[in-house]
């Protein structure tokens, strides 16, 4: 949802941007603080009720109860990503985008031995790896704070009453980004709970997760047709290897095996999805973008993926169908 409100800075600070009022960008992203930190709060509750939120569209109550705990420990984080949305929206818009990788870079390398320490040298197990997501976005949130309040000068003039002016207007474009965004992520969500119906729904949902891991990743660099194409040769090169960083069960490994063919197709045909985004974000138009994705996924993509998983036994390869 954050995510989703943040891109309605990605379009108002790239038009003031291109407009020549620099000194806007900093308006613009102090009234984007505002708004998603309010935001934050109103979805505590979904945080700290995960359990009978999930228990009540009939979710295996191991799995509820575990992805709750899982939950309340990452709820730091969330309010952390009301600061670095904004911040990240407000470098991009000024291709300042060295920044934003060194300070990605640093941080990966802080999660990386934060996480190491806290779960392999102390076993804090899931614990301390919820810790170290939750201290690693604060670090790299107040990391572009800091560098925007103290070297963009010309699209950072202090804080300033002007924020809260026009402040409709901003929470409506924040809004329809947002549900632009959540219609997408919260299918994703729609579709974990679906696999964990699935039989053997541990199996199911553990290649869920490691091959959506892997999409997230590969999916940055897959910017062009022709990457696309790259990629998934790749993936069906090395279909029984990619497993291997995250688990060392066989059973594992063969499940997530059996899904690779999927994620090579959709890999292709989401290529172009993030250039008619970015097209769509850059013109204001993520209210026709929501109506899209609500047809896309809903009218079409959650019956197709209920088609394929329950009643032709496809199993967890239902998930990446929403690409298509």
């Amino acid at each position: 949802m954050q995510l989703g409100m943040g891109s309605a800075l990605e379009t108002l600070c790239g038009q003031a941007f291109g407009a020549g009022q620099v000194a806007m960008l900093g308006v613009y992203l102090q009234r984007s603080w505002i708004v998603l930190i309010v935001a934050a709060f109103l979805m505590v509750p979904f945080y700290v009720l995960a359990e009978p939120l999930l228990l009540a569209i009939g979710q295996d109550p191991v799995v509820a109860r575990e992805a709750a705990r899982f939950a309340l420990y990452m709820l730091p984080g969330a309010f952390s990503l009301a600061v670095n949305f904004p911040t990240a929206k407000f470098l991009q818009a000024q291709s300042k985008v060295l920044v934003l990788a060194w300070i990605g870079v640093t941080g990966l390398c802080f999660h990386v031995a934060l996480t190491y320490l806290l779960v392999t040298v102390l076993g804090w197990g899931f614990r301390g790896a919820a810790a170290a997501y939750d201290l690693t976005l604060w670090a790299i949130a107040l990391g572009q704070a800091a560098y925007i309040i103290g070297w963009c000068k010309d699209g950072w003039r202090g804080w300033s009453m002007a924020a809260f002016s026009d402040m409709w207007a901003f929470v409506k474009l924040s809004l329809e980004s947002a549900v632009m965004l959540c219609l997408e992520v919260w299918y994703l969500g729609m579709i974990t709970v679906l696999t964990g119906h699935l039989q053997d729904a541990q199996i199911a949902v553990d290649s869920l997760g490691i091959w959506a891991a892997m999409y997230a990743v590969i999916v940055v660099v897959v910017e062009s047709l022709l990457i696309g194409i790259l990629c998934m040769a790749l993936v069906l090169m090395f279909r029984n290897n990619f497993s291997i960083i995250f688990t060392s069960d066989l059973e594992l490994q063969h499940a997530v095996s059996k899904i690779a063919g999927l994620l090579g197709l959709t890999m292709v045909i989401n290529s172009v999805q993030p250039i008619l985004s970015g097209v769509a974000i850059g013109g204001g138009w993520q209210g026709l973008v929501a109506y899209i994705n609500l047809g896309c996924f809903y009218i079409f993509g959650l019956p197709l993926g209920y088609l394929l998983g329950y009643k032709l036994n496809y199993g967890v390869g239902v998930i990446h169908y929403y690409d298509i």
